[in-house]
């Protein structure tokens, strides 16, 4: 058997707390298998390292040699890490507005733990893009469509307002009520958007609705008063075009907000990432 990296980071744990309990916890693994671990090296290595009774750990006359060149592999190891560390990094997808301040904090939170960097890759349809390994992470609104391939963790709820252009007859309006909406023609983002026909019940959806296939595309079609929109009031913080008006939308459901990647790829970068993303929404939640 080679020697691997666990068990020199097992041995040193031990041999320094000189406690099997303590360098289990220490190392977050159960004390039977950080015995195994140990047990393991000096099966490879051949000679005992560890003396062990009920009431203590020592170092073996061989233990004692050992040791002293195991941690300069480890901490020369930590030096290679630490000098390429500032090259690592995380692409998140989006496809339109990031919600803030939650972006911002998830990305520094990240940043400040990793050492790394987050990429934003604005993109149409962040899920394709998760699939063909352009991002390994992506902010979705709403459930994931391949739900069965794509994990995804819920982070928060947005509120949703009403959007229509400057010259709609909706623009004097104070607020609309969400059962109003069908009545009105409903411009929807296919791919990426939030609100659609999906949005009620079969049958009591709006009667018109003007697809489109981007948020480019989306909004403009709403400045052109083609009909009105609904999105999460992220959008109204922004001022995202000037031709348009925001109204507030009494008993909305919430829009809701996820993290989606797929398991197994960068797997330790990317749970760091949807670790900093679950804490910036537990601040974003509390505002």
């Amino acid at each position: 058997m080679d020697v691997e990296l666990r068990h020199l980071r097992a041995f040193v744990a031990v041999a320094r707390l000189s406690s099997f309990t303590r360098a289990a916890r220490q190392l977050v693994i159960t004390q039977p298998a950080l015995t195994r671990t140990i047990q393991q090296l000096e099966s490879a290595v051949q000679v005992t390292l560890l003396e062990r009774t009920s009431r203590h750990v020592r170092l073996t006359a061989a233990g004692r040699e050992f040791l002293g060149p195991a941690e300069r592999v480890l901490a020369s190891l930590d030096i290679a890490l630490a000098a390429v560390r500032p090259h690592v990094t995380l692409r998140l997808g989006f496809s339109w507005l990031l919600p803030d301040p939650w972006a911002q904090q998830a990305i520094a939170r990240f940043e400040q733990a990793t050492g790394g960097r987050v990429e934003l890759v604005r993109c149409d349809d962040p899920l394709a893009e998760i699939g063909n390994s352009a991002v390994e992470a992506a902010v979705i609104r709403g459930a994931p469509a391949d739900a069965d391939r794509v994990r995804s963790v819920h982070l928060f709820d947005e509120t949703r307002v009403a959007v229509c252009s400057e010259h709609s007859r909706l623009a004097a309006r104070d607020a609309i009520d969400w059962h109003e909406v069908p009545g009105w023609p409903l411009v929807v983002n296919t791919v990426s958007g939030t609100t659609g026909p999906w949005s009620w019940p079969a049958g009591q959806g709006p009667t018109q609705v003007i697809e489109t296939r981007n948020f480019d595309e989306w909004i403009e079609s709403v400045a052109a008063d083609r009909g009105i929109g609904v999105v999460p009031d992220v959008a109204m913080r922004r001022n995202i075009h000037p031709a348009v008006r925001f109204i507030p939308l009494t008993g909305a459901p919430p829009s809701p907000v996820r993290l989606a990647y797929l398991p197994r790829v960068r797997e330790p970068l990317v749970r760091q990432f949807v670790e900093a993303a679950l804490a910036a929404a537990g601040e974003y939640r509390a505002r």
